[in-house]
Formats: C-alpha cells, sequence, structure tokens
C-alpha cells in the first residue's frame, strides 16, 4: 500500500489485481515523504519506505470491538505500522482520520473467476507444479478483497473509487489526471506474470461446476461490482 503525501492520495492494496505494478509506479513517482510498504520478491525501482513506527492501537481496537486484537498489538509491538495489503479500516485509524478524510482513496478489484485463475497459477507454481485445478477450488482458500476495501459493518466502501482490472490502464490514468500524477498511459512492467504460463482464458479454463463454484464463493463480490461469468 501506499500513502502519498505529495498527491494527497491513499492506494489500497488487494490481491491479485496489479496491486505490486501500481506500487512500483507511485513509488517512483512519489515523495521522500510518502508512505511505500515492502513488496515480496522487491522488484526494481521501488524504493520501501516510511512504513515503520508506533501508532495508537486504541482506536482500530475500539472500532472493531476487539476483531484482530492480536494482529494489531503484534503490529504494535513490532512497529509494523503499514504492512502491504493492510485493511483500508486499519490504515484509516493509523494515518489519521484528518489524512483519511482529505486523501483521495483507490484500490483495484478484478472479476473473480479470472482473478481466481490467476492465483491458482500462482499458488500452483509456489508449490512446485501438480496441483490440479479442482483441488485448488476444494480447498477454498481464495483471494477474497472485500475484507481489504470494506469497513467493519462488512457493507460500507471506503475508497473513493475501486478501479477495475479489466480497464485498469484507462481508469488508472483517469485517477492519475485527477491527482496530477504523471502517467504514460500504461503500466509499463506487470509485476509477478510469470506465475501464468498458461494464457487461456478462465472461460476455456473452468467447467460449469467449477465457475458455478467461484460464483457461489465470491457472491458478495459480484453483487457489489457487477461481474459475470463472461464479462
Amino acid at each position: 500500500m501506499i500513502i502519498s503525501h505529495k498527491y494527497r492520495c491513499i492506494f489500497i492494496k488487494t490481491a491479485k489485481t496489479a496491486g505490486s505494478s501500481i506500487e512500483v509506479f507511485l513509488s517512483k513517482a512519489g515523495g521522500s515523504e510518502d508512505v511505500v510498504t515492502n513488496l515480496s520478491p522487491e522488484e526494481d525501482g521501488h524504493e520501501p519506505r516510511n512504513f515503520k513506527g508506533f501508532f495508537n492501537p486504541i482506536p482500530e481496537l475500539i472500532a472493531g470491538r476487539g476483531e484482530s486484537w492480536k494482529k494489531t498489538v503484534e503490529n504494535f509491538r513490532t512497529q509494523a505500522r503499514y504492512w502491504s495489503h493492510l485493511p483500508a479500516r486499519l490504515v484509516r485509524e493509523r494515518v489519521g482520520r484528518k489524512i483519511w478524510e482529505s486523501y483521495y482513496k483507490f484500490c483495484v478489484e478484478r472479476n473473480p473467476w479470472d482473478k481466481s485463475l490467476s492465483h491458482y497459477h500462482m499458488v500452483n507454481t509456489l508449490r512446485g507444479g501438480g496441483l490440479e485445478l479442482d483441488a485448488y477450488l476444494n480447498k477454498g482458500k481464495f483471494c477474497w478483497n472485500t475484507d481489504i476495501y470494506l469497513d467493519w459493518d462488512d457493507t460500507t466502501c471506503l475508497v473513493d473509487r475501486v478501479l477495475r482490472y479489466e480497464q485498469l490502464d484507462e481508469e488508472l490514468g483517469e485517477v492519475c489526471e485527477k491527482l496530477g500524477i504523471p502517467y504514460s498511459g500504461s503500466l509499463r512492467e506487470r509485476s509477478k506474470a510469470n506465475f501464468r504460463p498458461d494464457r487461456r482464458s478462465y472461460c476455456e479454463m473452468f467447467s460449469p461446476s467449477q465457475a458455478e463454484k467461484i460464483r457461489q464463493d465470491f457472491a458478495k463480490e459480484i453483487a457489489l461490482h457487477g461481474y459475470t461469468f463472461d464479462k
């Protein structure tokens, strides 16, 4: 994630949505006082900075009514104030309401079928191959992103705009124009793209029953953003 004081914006990083590529781009464009969290693995041109430090844990402990309190306490103890996929509701408390309310917040979401296929390829590659698609789906360990950009009530969206991965270059360009960030019109490199050697569409890869499982498990994201299997 990135908090850019130079451009008065906050980028909330979701999973499997070109978040690392956007981080590299914003890291290069940002100022020395910006908050830029680590990447794993690190990439050329990405400069992590200002993400460590103590913070007041009380507001998020109160707001969350004890939810994830162990994580909050551990973050405070280790001075891990900001980290890569930190949920927006915690960013809000750690950066302070004044900055949160005055800065432009955005994130990216992706068609859940395409996102799940991308995640499957990543998991399969990291474990050395041999993972069948059915086995991945049956585990049910998916890339749900709503928890990253919704509030504690699980319904209120905390960012000003959710960009669509499918129109990322165009929509990121609109955000950059609004914020005054120089942008060439496309992200020059896509990070972590090497995890997916098979470039066939999810429409070709998923059987009807597999597609239905994704539909059921991602019902919230589908309802929020109107995704369909063929779009």
